[in-house]
């Protein structure tokens, strides 16, 4: 999966099938602000989300940036996998 931050439009994309799945973000100083997760329902329960959620994870870290999970999703995907919890704010 490949996952392009999309600058213009504050949000990290991915296109499988040619449906788009998306997770908004907010900008503030040294932090993403994770706010939306959005994967249509033609690619739900293929773990489109969650890979997703692990590749924006590590641009973030790559970066050296903060992250603020919002998004529920995000919220959980990190209490599942601690070894995130280092970047976040």
């Amino acid at each position: 999966m490949r996952v392009i931050d999309n600058k213009e439009m504050n949000r990290f994309e991915t296109e499988i099938d040619g449906y788009k799945a998306i997770i908004e973000y907010s900008v503030k100083p040294g932090v993403l602000s994770l706010n939306h997760t959005e994967v249509p329902k033609e690619l739900s329960g293929q773990g489109v989300a969650s890979e997703m959620t692990e590749k924006v994870l590590l641009q973030i870290e790559l970066r050296g940036l903060k992250v603020i999970p919002v998004c529920p999703f995000i919220k959980k995907y990190i209490e599942k996998h601690p070894e995130w919890k280092s970047i976040v704010m």
